[in-house]
């Protein structure tokens, strides 16, 4: 008998580093694990619903002398995300075993808890200090500034992980390492 898939859920702020560890942890697994990113399937969005109400939308604006980027999801990007999860549980359904790398909040997390729930499934939480994260999102060049400030209070709130990775003080494969390690994948 086959056994469940597995799923490692990788939760954290935009630059926090999750598809740099979803990469390093797909070249020391003993399994082949697939890695599925959020931002492809927004990428699915067409253009036209990219940065608009119905879609995601990107406002700008200034709280106490800094830059935040609030993101708006309207109906077609809700049920963009919402069938994101669903192809994920379809997907270790047929024995894949994955490495989600997503944007989630507690009513999110509910969700995929409820979808995951026969497979064997791993909450982690990637953290780093908001001053690493606002650099990241600098450096990177292809990144709304100001996301990371806005997300940063907002995403972990409410959610219990398996386990919790600082990428501000360990580097991807380090990361990689510890969630290898902590659930002998």
């Amino acid at each position: 008998m086959e056994s469940a898939a597995k799923v490692i859920l990788l939760n954290g702020v935009g630059s926090a580093g999750k598809s740099s560890i979803a990469k390093a942890l797909q070249t020391i697994t003993s399994e082949p694990f697939l890695h599925v990113q959020m931002d492809s399937f927004l990428e699915m969005l067409p253009d036209a619903y990219q940065d608009h109400p119905d879609g995601v939308g990107y406002e700008t604006v200034h709280e106490n002398g800094k830059t935040l980027v609030v993101i708006r999801v309207g109906p077609v990007g809700e049920k963009t995300l919402r069938g994101m999860r669903h192809a994920i549980a379809a997907m270790a359904d047929k024995g894949n075993n994955l490495i989600v790398d997503d944007v989630v909040t507690q009513s999110e997390a509910a969700e995929y808890a409820a979808l995951l729930a026969p497979f064997e499934v791993h909450m982690v939480g990637v953290f780093a200090p908001l001053e690493v994260l606002e650099t990241r999102e600098r450096e990177r060049g292809d990144r709304l500034i100001g996301l990371a400030r806005w997300q940063y209070d907002r995403i972990h709130r409410g959610i219990e992980y398996d386990l919790e990775v600082d990428s501000g003080n360990a580097d991807p494969m380090a990361c990689a390492e510890r969630i290898k390690q902590a659930f002998r994948l």
